[in-house]
């Protein structure tokens, strides 16, 4: 019996990828706006550590909104 000398033939190890860079890390400077939401009675509104505030909102949902806006489009 002969044998052979059969060998895998090479394969490519899978590169690991990196995983996306969250807001905020050292390859993404901070955003510069921090916002949140205050209540006042019955409204809402959204207010920004640079001084910036949104119309007073009865929907939270709608001061999130405008404060997401701001956020990206200061």
């Amino acid at each position: 019996m002969c044998e052979s000398d059969v060998s895998d033939p090479p394969t490519a190890s899978p590169t690991p990828s990196a995983p996306p860079a969250a807001p905020g890390s050292a390859g993404t400077p901070p955003s510069p706006h921090a916002t949140s939401t205050t209540e006042r009675g019955s409204f809402c509104l959204a207010r920004c550590v640079c001084g910036w505030s949104g119309p007073a909102r009865r929907s939270r949902d709608l001061a999130r909104t405008d404060a997401a806006a701001h956020a990206l489009n200061p």
